[in-house]
């Protein structure tokens, strides 16, 4: 099972439904639910953080995104969170984009296996990540934003920009289904 810690984002019932889809279980939890509480259920092979509004209304996730086992992958807002936990900068975006927006894959890494160096992608965001982690490594940008993926250089701890959730996001059920698959789930290719 993947759990998907809620941040009160507008997509997280479609991470949900994206999951589902796919047939990997997933649940939907509150953001302030403890760590110890998650990695106790051996059911969990992953953790979701999902986008939402407010930074500080889930700062649970940034004790998360440091001391979980599990792999992570943080969208949007849970993408800006795992940035803070690891000493990174998250400031205004330079344009406040709800749109499309192209997408350019520096490093193919697991997220973006079976995926074209260029794709479409829904941005929804104010926010995003002005400086990278120092243990992290920048898999895409996009014209609009210079870190839209990034990876953990040793720990399979994900983040996304933009909404992979969304249909409007081109193979986008491929990147959550690389992301499953770090999670140890197979799929019949």
């Amino acid at each position: 099972m993947i759990v998907i810690l809620n941040n009160g984002g507008q997509y997280v019932h479609r991470i949900y439904r994206s999951l589902k889809y796919m047939g990997v279980p997933s649940k939907i939890i509150p953001n302030t639910t403890p760590l110890e509480e998650i990695e106790q259920n051996e059911e969990i092979k992953g953790i979701i953080l999902s986008g939402g509004p407010d930074i500080e209304k889930a700062k649970n996730c940034i004790n998360i995104a440091l001391n979980a086992k599990l792999p992570i992958l943080g969208i949007c807002l849970g993408h800006q969170l795992i940035a803070k936990a690891y000493g990174g900068e998250v400031g205004r975006a330079e344009a406040e984009e709800y749109a499309s927006t192209k997408v350019y894959v520096i490093e193919e890494n697991d997220l973006f296996k079976n995926v074209p160096k260029e794709f479409n992608a829904w941005a929804s965001h104010k926010d995003e990540v002005k400086k990278v982690p120092e243990d992290f490594e920048i898999l895409a940008y996009s014209d609009i934003c210079e870190v839209e993926a990034m990876k953990h250089k040793k720990k399979p701890i994900y983040g996304v920009q933009f909404h992979p959730e969304v249909a409007h996001t081109e193979y986008g059920s491929e990147i959550l289904k690389n992301f499953c698959k770090v999670c140890g789930f197979k799929f019949d290719e």
